[in-house]
């Protein structure tokens, strides 16, 4: 159980200590998902969403 425990606890401090890559000029991340409060706009380069703030997000005609 301790050792349970000590796994578990290495891999929610791994996965906050992981930089995120920027796209979109630094306002976006590259992530698999993206977070409720953002939206898909373009690709980064490892073939991942590019998660951006909607406000950031230019209005096409």
């Amino acid at each position: 159980m301790k050792f349970l425990l000590l796994i578990l606890t290495v891999t929610l401090l791994l996965v906050q200590v992981t930089p995120a890559m920027k796209c979109w000029g630094k306002l976006g991340r590259c992530r698999t998902t993206c977070e409720q409060n953002e939206v898909f706009y373009t690709f980064c380069r490892n073939e991942v969403m590019c998660c951006v703030n909607p406000k950031y997000v230019p209005v096409g005609n």
